[in-house]
């Protein structure tokens, strides 16, 4: 008998979607929506490729998953993602109404699912998320890391001084 998919299944086509975010040179970060055991949206960073800072897997997702749910509300809808979500991305899963929120690894300078700040939540919001981390963290933290010592390495290269020129 096949088993039902579970949160490493699902946490594992956000990294598929984080892989495409690395290929096309965006900070790799993936995210799905899940609607009763099945994926409505999937999504990964295309802040440089759209030119536009609200960009995050995680809104684009949203956007996705609105449309196939024929609402703004999320209420039914978990939202996987590789990262823990900024405080933009945040906002908008508490004003979607989103269920729960599972994430992979902490964004320590920047995350707002409880390392910085929690506001999923907040007692005087309208709504609070379920929340849940840790989830494939070694691997979600890995390809950020790859990424950005790659960077880091491009970075340098160009500005090592070229002699014979």
């Amino acid at each position: 008998m096949l088993e039902p998919p579970n949160d490493e299944y699902f946490m594992r086509e956000a990294l598929r979607q984080a892989n495409k975010a690395y290929d096309a040179n965006e900070v790799p970060v993936g995210a799905v929506v899940v609607r009763a055991g099945k994926i409505i949206a999937r999504a990964y960073n295309q802040v440089e490729l759209l030119k536009d800072a609200t960009a995050h897997a995680e809104m684009l997702a949203l956007t996705q998953a609105e449309a196939a749910v024929g609402d703004w509300r999320l209420t039914d809808c978990d939202l996987y993602v590789t990262k823990e979500p900024c405080p933009m991305c945040a906002g908008a899963l508490v004003h979607t109404r989103m269920r729960s929120v599972i994430f992979g690894c902490p964004d320590p300078a920047a995350g707002a699912a409880g390392s910085v700040m929690n506001l999923l939540q907040i007692p005087t919001l309208n709504h609070r998320c379920d929340v849940a981390s840790g989830v494939l963290q070694d691997e979600c933290a890995a390809i950020l890391q790859n990424f950005f010592r790659k960077r880091r390495d491009e970075q340098n290269e160009n500005r090592k001084p070229r002699i014979g020129n």
